[in-house]
This record gives C-alpha cells, sequence and structure tokens, in this order.
C-alpha cells in the first residue's frame, strides 16, 4: 500500500478514486507527562513524552487509514493530511491526530 502526502503516483495512473478514508486518534497523557511538559514550558527545550505521544497516535490513524483503504481495494491513499491538536485543559491532556486522504486503484 503506497501512502502519499501528493496527488499523485508517481510513474502510476490513478485507476478509480475508492473515496476518502481517515483515521483519528486521541490520546490521553499521564499525571507525569504533564508535569515533565510543564516543567520544559518554563524552562524550555524539547518535550519527549508528548513527542512520543504524537508520534505513536500518528502511526495510529496511518494504520487506520490504510486499513480502510484496503477494505475499500485501494492500492494507495493520496492527498494525505495530517492535523493535531490538543484537547483539555484543567489538568488533563488529551492528544489528537487526524488523518484524511483519497483511496484510490492504480494503473
Amino acid at each position: 500500500m503506497i501512502l502519499t502526502t501528493t496527488n499523485s503516483v508517481e510513474g502510476r495512473t490513478i485507476e478509480a478514486y475508492l473515496g476518502i478514508v481517515s483515521g483519528e486518534t486521541i490520546m490521553g497523557t499521564n499525571i507525569f507527562k504533564d508535569i515533565f511538559a510543564s516543567v520544559r514550558d518554563i524552562v524550555g527545550g524539547r518535550s519527549a513524552a508528548y513527542e512520543e505521544e504524537i508520534i505513536a497516535a500518528r502511526e495510529h490513524a496511518m494504520a487506520e487509514i490504510e486499513a480502510r483503504a484496503r477494505t475499500l481495494g485501494a492500492d494507495a491513499v493520496v492527498g494525505i493530511h495530517v492535523d493535531t491538536g490538543a484537547i483539555g485543559g484543567d489538568n488533563r491532556t488529551l492528544l489528537m491526530v487526524s488523518v484524511t486522504g483519497t483511496a484510490v486503484k492504480l494503473g
């Protein structure tokens, strides 16, 4: 399965558009990650704990669109777009990743 952010696959023609596929993941963090992230916010630097969560969420959402595209008989998903965000407040953060693309049959 080819997964790409481009609207085409080089050297291949799109024979059929099978539909839009999406994958969403919302992952909770825990109090320790929130505390360390708060410290990073004060002193500066990267928050490895949140980065790991975002990476895991993105990989899960990408696996979802790949699985949904396979059920449609797709060879590829083109035009993939990844959105991220944070939901919550009051000492609770949920990390959200949403991935969408178009499932296609290639020639």
